[in-house]
């Protein structure tokens, strides 16, 4: 979007919210979080690397309910301050070379748009740009789902957050059953990389998304109570037919699976994930990749065959001990957290498996909801990397999070 049409944008958006406040009752609302960090770095492979704060992202999700069994949504995400250039200074993807690389200084997405037809409790149709729900993020992305300031990194590392692609959705209720079924266009593997593994292969870049070969989604949660779920998600699509140039003549389909859940009575919060990937001629990609032109804007490294990760964060409300009718909106979460997430879990042919990419953190901190839509965070992690030297990456950061 240009700079030009930025404040008429975010004007809008601030004409919707004044609309909704005052229109609860009538058939278009407005709903949103945002959240604001900051974060010190203590790492041994960049001892220089500063200081930083993200106005990480601001989202604004109109409804226009049609009639009663249509309505129309969206998700507007205003993400890293604005819109612009900036330079990026990468020396750790290419095996310790240092790479430079223009990108976004922010961006504003278009996270959803779509049409939802209500048919029936166990049968509705979705249409247009949608979420696509594999993993926990997906369907618990505002602050207050997750402890820590950036969501939970063994995913973020994996997948994309949020993942958001055009397509069809069936979905709908079977008791204590809920089920969505997606065919929506497939990912880019130019964007596959060591680091991040498909993240970047979510189709931003351009300003049409290529869309020859589909992908196929599918997630299933049991529900317990509304505060107890138990769930699995799988995603399977070929990704060789997505590229900018038709520059392949094999397949490259990548196949994921994921099992979450999460539990949060009273004063106790757990949450979990695991994540499993796979990709289909990941060395003859890698290859393919060396050769694609600077101007793409892509890291051009190997990419791993499969990926894992998984993590577990739980914590306790210490308020509960002290609770009164006046505090009970206070809440004062301690946790703890485990990530594991390699992004070259298995490699193919003459791919060198590079320990820099296998890591595992331990996450500590303080959660302060002064309102149950607004919160004050705080942690401090530790990252081990596999490799045998430079690999403690420790990192303390504050962050402030809110929904309406």
């Amino acid at each position: 979007m240009k700079k030009q049409l930025i404040f008429p944008v975010i004007l809008g958006m601030f004409i919707l919210l004044s609309i909704g406040a005052v229109a609860d009752t009538k058939p278009f609302s407005v709903s949103g979080y945002g959240i604001i960090n900051y974060a010190n770095f203590d790492w041994e492979i960049d001892p220089n690397r500063r200081a930083a704060i993200d106005v990480e992202r601001f989202v604004v999700a109109p409804k226009y309910r049609i009639n009663d069994t249509i309505r129309l949504e969206a998700e507007i995400e205003f993400e890293h301050g604005g819109t612009g250039s900036t330079m990026e200074f990468d020396k750790f993807e290419e095996f310790g070379e240092f790479e430079t690389e223009i990108e976004k200084g922010g961006e504003i997405i278009v996270e959803k748009l779509a049409a939802v037809f209500s048919i029936q409790s166990a049968l509705n149709l979705r249409v247009g740009h949608i979420i696509v729900p594999v993993g926990l993020v997906a369907k618990r992305h505002r602050p207050q789902h997750y402890f820590t300031t950036t969501r939970p990194e063994a995913e973020a590392h994996i997948i994309p957050t949020i993942w958001h692609e055009t397509g069809v959705e069936l979905f709908g209720t079977l008791g204590s059953l809920k089920y969505q079924a997606q065919i929506i266009n497939g990912l880019d593997s130019t964007g596959f990389s060591s680091r991040h593994w498909i993240v970047r292969g979510h189709q931003l870049r351009f300003e049409t998304v290529n869309a020859e070969a589909p992908a196929f989604v599918g997630r299933l949660d049991y529900a317990f109570n509304e505060n107890a779920t138990v769930g699995i998600s799988g995603y399977y699509g070929d990704t060789a037919a997505n590229r900018p140039k038709p520059d392949t003549d094999f397949d490259a389909y990548v196949g994921i699976a994921s099992l979450h859940g999460f539990y949060e009575m009273n004063a106790v919060k757990v949450r979990g994930l695991f994540l499993w990937g796979t990709l289909q001629n990941a060395d003859r990609l890698s290859k393919v990749n060396r050769t694609l032109s600077n101007n793409l804007n892509v890291k051009r490294t190997p990419i791993g065959s499969s990926a894992i990760g998984y993590y577990i964060e739980a914590g306790y409300d210490v308020l509960s001990f002290f609770r009164t009718a006046k505090a009970s909106s206070h809440v004062l979460d301690l946790f703890a957290r485990y990530d594991y997430y390699d992004t070259m879990a298995s490699v193919e042919g003459l791919i060198f498996d590079n320990p820099r990419w296998e890591r595992n953190t331990w996450t500590f901190g303080v959660n302060y909801h002064v309102h149950p839509k607004l919160v004050f965070k705080s942690h401090y992690s530790l990252r081990q990397l596999a490799q045998k030297d430079l690999n403690k990456e420790r990192t303390f950061a504050l962050g402030l999070g809110f929904q309406y």
